[in-house]
């Protein structure tokens, strides 16, 4: 078995213990092309208890201070972040996020052994289209860790799907990059469980990892489930073809994504008066808890059982040490269905 299945091993064990905890924090960046605006993410994650770093992650708004940018990363740190997910078309030109994160961090050795890494690749930012080719993956993995100033990038996504994705192409550099010792695991990102089944065909690494848009109102992966043969439901209908289900029967984790969006890009849902009756169960909650409501809403997701990873996107510290407390509240089975109906979703 390899090392990074002991560790997955590991990790799973350690998330069934008492007070383990999983938050993945997010930042948005600026500077970007309004063809690319939706790019514009670069990420960082947090795990606790260390010293096993999975996927969460911390993104800052790269426009402000190297003063700032540390102040945000410290403020992660503390709370327990040790996971790193950036992309190569985040920031304002190619690979500028990961360029100005490692200027700014300028990690000693021992500083890089105690994260995670993880980066994105396969969109050419200038169509915008998907390129999952040999030639792309390799040229753009390169990239980064001149970018990144690193010796290895830890984990490698594909970045959403290539509807011309040839799957030998994509196990040709998965091979290459793991025998140089360049990566050191792989996954994907906004992948159905038939594209991943497709890639597992050919590709001899296990996929670790698939990011996917989730949060209270934006919860269609989990809401199809509960709505299943209901037939005059919208809800009923699957838009996603179980992939929860299916990451969990294959191990894959899933980070989730925008998890205080209402939609794609629509705007939060905290203090958001169109969800007036979600954010009144929200505050009681936090109240209960003696909480943030950000805690709450990223309560909801980390109380699933498939022990997803989650994406905030804030560039305040106190609201990454807020969003932080979340992954240590037990929601009730009562109270996380109350949120779910408050959002919208129906209980059949």
């Amino acid at each position: 078995m390899s090392i990074w299945r002991d560790l997955r091993y590991a990790a799973r064990s350690l998330r069934r213990a008492p007070g383990f905890t999983v938050v993945t924090i997010v930042v948005l960046a600026l500077g970007i092309g309004a063809n690319s605006a939706m790019f514009a993410l670069m990420d960082a994650t947090l795990l606790r208890p260390l010293p096993l770093p999975d996927p969460d992650r911390l993104v800052v708004v790269w426009d402000r201070t190297d003063t700032s940018r540390r102040e945000l990363v410290s403020a992660a740190r503390d709370s327990g972040i040790a996971f790193l997910d950036h992309a190569d078309v985040y920031g304002s030109s190619l690979h500028g996020c990961e360029r100005r994160f490692a200027e700014a961090m300028r990690l000693t050795p021992a500083d890089r052994s105690e994260v995670i890494i993880q980066t994105k690749a396969g969109i050419v930012p200038s169509g915008p289209y998907f390129d999952f080719s040999y030639e792309h993956l390799v040229e753009s993995v390169e990239a980064s860790l001149l970018a990144l100033k690193t010796d290895y990038i830890d984990i490698v996504l594909l970045h959403r799907p290539d509807a011309l994705v040839e799957p030998e192409e994509v196990a040709r550099a998965f091979d290459e990059l793991e025998a140089a010792g360049k990566v050191r695991a792989f996954g994907v990102s906004n992948q159905t469980p038939g594209q991943i089944e497709l890639l597992r065909r050919y590709v001899e690494q296990p996929l670790v990892a698939n990011q996917l848009q989730l949060s209270i109102t934006h919860a269609s992966l989990v809401a199809q489930g509960v709505a299943s043969n209901m037939a005059d439901l919208d809800q009923s209908i699957s838009r996603d073809n179980g992939i929860v289900d299916y990451c969990r029967l294959h191990d894959i984790t899933i980070q989730a994504w925008s998890p205080f969006q209402a939609g794609f890009f629509t705007g939060v849902f905290l203090d958001n008066p169109q969800y007036a009756e979600l954010n009144a169960v929200i505050d009681r909650l936090a109240a209960q808890y003696d909480v943030p409501p950000i805690a709450i809403a990223t309560a909801w997701i980390t109380r699933h059982p498939a022990q997803m990873q989650v994406v905030l996107g804030t560039t305040s510290p106190d609201r990454v040490r807020g969003a932080a407390q979340g992954s240590d509240i037990p929601l009730s089975r009562a109270e996380w269905y109350e949120l779910f109906r408050a959002a919208g979703h129906a209980v059949p």
